[in-house]
C-alpha cells in the first residue's frame, strides 16, 4: 500500500510524535511504502500558540500537490484539514478527546470552536479511531465510523540500560504542563522527604516554575529534556514513576514504565483507568490532590514486596499494547477501507 501519514510533529517527545514515529516503523517494516506530511517538512511558526494553527494551513495547502494515496492518514485532528485534500481512504486517529484538552489549555470559547472543527474533521474521514476507550466512547456519539485501536509502545526498541542515581529514586517524564499535573507535583515536592529523591524530565511552559522549586529542594533534580536513550534507564532506575494528569488517553510514558517493570502512580481519569488496575497493575488517585500523591509514594517505597508484585502485573499488562499486536490492527482497517 501507499499511505500518506499527517501529523503535527514527527520529533516531539509527547504521544502522538512517538505513536506516528512507530507507525510510520512498522508500516515500512511490513512492507508499505510511508510518505510524510509534518511540521518537520512543512513550514510553520514556532511560536507555541501558533505551531499548530499555522501547520493546519501550510499543510492544507501542501496537500493539494500530494496525490494517488491507498490510505491519507492523519494522526491529530489538525492534520485532518490537510487529509481532506488527499486522494485515498481517509482515516483520523484521536489521542484524547481534542475539545476537552483544548479547553483545559485555552479556556472555553477555544473549546467551543474545537468542538466544531472536530465535528468537521470527523465528516472528512471514511474511518476514525480512537485511541482510548473514554474517547471511543465519547466520539461513537458523532457516528459509527469510530474504530477503537489503543495506542502501542515497541517493548523491543525500548533503550537498554538502567541509571539509578538515588537509593530511593522516582521519576517524571513529559511535558511540564497543567494537564500533566506537574503543579500537583511541585506542590508535594514541599513535603517530600529528604531521603527520596524525584527526577524531573521534559520541557514546556511551567518550566520556570520547576526550576524555582528545585532551587530549595535538594532532592529535586530538574534534568531538563532528555532523550530517549537517556530517559527509559532513567525510568528502568526508578523506584517509581508518577503521572498525575488531569487529562489522558493512552499514555505512552505509562506503557513505557510499565514495560520498564517501574511502578506508576497516576491519575484514575481517561485511558489511565483502562491501563491500571488499582493497587494490581498501578496505584490510582484523584486528579489535583498532592497530599494523596505523597501519601502514596511513602507508603509504596516502604513496601518492596508490593513494588515488585506491582512491576510484574504491569508488565505482563502491557504486553497487548506491543506494536506487533496493535499495527495488525491498523493494517487490518486498511485493507476493510480498501476493499469497501
Amino acid at each position: 500500500m501507499k499511505i500518506l501519514i499527517i501529523s503535527p510533529t514527527l520529533k516531539g517527545i509527547g504521544g502522538v510524535a512517538q505513536h506516528v514515529r512507530d507507525l510510520i516503523k512498522f508500516l515500512k517494516e511490513n512492507g508499505h511504502c510511508v510518505d510524510v506530511l509534518s511540521s518537520e517538512n512543512t513550514p510553520i511558526i514556532p511560536i507555541k500558540k501558533l505551531r499548530n494553527p499555522s501547520f493546519l494551513i501550510s499543510s492544507f495547502f501542501k496537500a493539494k500537490l500530494m496525490k494517488n494515496y491507498d490510505i491519507v492518514h492523519a494522526q491529530h485532528p489538525i492534520g485532518a484539514l490537510a487529509m481532506k485534500n488527499v486522494s485515498g481512504k481517509k482515516i483520523l486517529t484521536i489521542h484524547g478527546i481534542y475539545s476537552q484538552q483544548i479547553g483545559m489549555l485555552h479556556g472555553k470559547t477555544s473549546s467551543t470552536f474545537s468542538t466544531k472543527y472536530e465535528r468537521n474533521a470527523f465528516e472528512w474521514a471514511d474511518a476514525v479511531t480512537a485511541g482510548s476507550k473514554e474517547a471511543f466512547e465519547y466520539y461513537s456519539k458523532l457516528g459509527s465510523k469510530v474504530s477503537f485501536i489503543p495506542n502501542a509502545i515497541d517493548i523491543s526498541s525500548l533503550p537498554p540500560g538502567i541509571d539509578t542515581r538515588y537509593e530511593k529514586q522516582i521519576i517524571f517524564a513529559g511535558r511540564l504542563s497543567k494537564e500533566k499535573g506537574i503543579l500537583t507535583i511541585l506542590k508535594m515536592a514541599d513535603e517530600l522527604p529528604d531521603d527520596i529523591n524525584l527526577l524531573i524530565i521534559g520541557n514546556g511552559p511551567e518550566k520556570e516554575s520547576v526550576v524555582e522549586v528545585t532551587k530549595n529542594h535538594a532532592n529535586i533534580h530538574y534534568l531538563g529534556y532528555q532523550p530517549k536513550e537517556k530517559t527509559i534507564p532513567l525510568i528502568r532506575g526508578s523506584k517509581l514513576l508518577i503521572q498525575p494528569s488531569l487529562a489522558e488517553g493512552i499514555s505512552a510514558t505509562l506503557l513505557e514504565a510499565m514495560a520498564c517493570q517501574t511502578p506508576v502512580i497516576a491519575t484514575n481519569i481517561g485511558g489511565n483507568v483502562e491501563l491500571f488496575e488499582n493497587n494490581k497493575t498501578g496505584i490510582l488517585i484523584e486528579p489535583e490532590n498532592p497530599a494523596k500523591l505523597l501519601r502514596e509514594i511513602v507508603s509504596i517505597l516502604n513496601n518492596p514486596i508490593k513494588l515488585e508484585q506491582i512491576s510484574e502485573s504491569a508488565f505482563k499488562q502491557v504486553q497487548k499494547y506491543d506494536w506487533p499486536n496493535i499495527g495488525k490492527k491498523y493494517l487490518s482497517l486498511y485493507e476493510k477501507l480498501l476493499h469497501s
